[in-house]
């Protein structure tokens, strides 16, 4: 009899605390991710950079162009790092892309760094775009080879007062 009660009261412990047991619910997210882009977009535009973040990031899965702005924000917010590997990766899933090499040589432009690699993606750059839409992309390429002439010449010294 104490062995019925005793199961008995345990079977009533187990279902009530099974009950309260939390599970995990899985959804399916219900936005495509042509929707997650648009929605980046958006937020992009409105100014707010982390929900663009995360709805670039969420589009990146099937939309690769998503890549090249998420490298456009973190360029933004002065993330260089992040901007680079975003912009990697896009002319890597996307190599006729020209806006992902001219932003890649600008980052490295403003950072003054790998000018030779920034002059090689602006050349790319121009390469990929017809003669009529190349200009913003030989304005890069032209600052990044005055800034390597600059470069290559040294440091501009003043004359002495000795001089002539």
């Amino acid at each position: 009899m104490h062995w019925l009660r005793f199961l008995f009261t345990l079977l009533t412990l187990c279902f009530f605390f099974g009950c309260s047991i939390p599970h995990i619910n899985v959804y399916k997210d219900p936005l495509t991710a042509e929707e997650h882009y648009q929605l980046a977009m958006t937020y992009e535009q409105e100014g707010e950079y982390e929900a663009a973040v995360r709805e670039y990031k969420a589009a990146s899965k099937s939309i690769a162009e998503a890549y090249y702005y998420l490298g456009n924000i973190y360029f933004t917010l002065g993330e260089y790092e992040k901007a680079e590997k975003n912009y990697k990766i896009a002319i890597k899933k996307l190599p006729e892309n020209p806006r992902s090499y001219n932003n890649l040589a600008w980052l490295y432009f403003i950072q003054k760094k790998n000018l030779k690699e920034a002059e090689s993606l602006a050349s790319q750059a121009v390469e990929l775009v017809a003669e009529e839409e190349s200009a913003p992309y030989r304005d890069t390429l032209d600052k990044i080879r005055q800034a390597l002439d600059k470069e290559r010449s040294g440091p501009v010294r003043p004359p002495s007062e000795t001089s002539p």
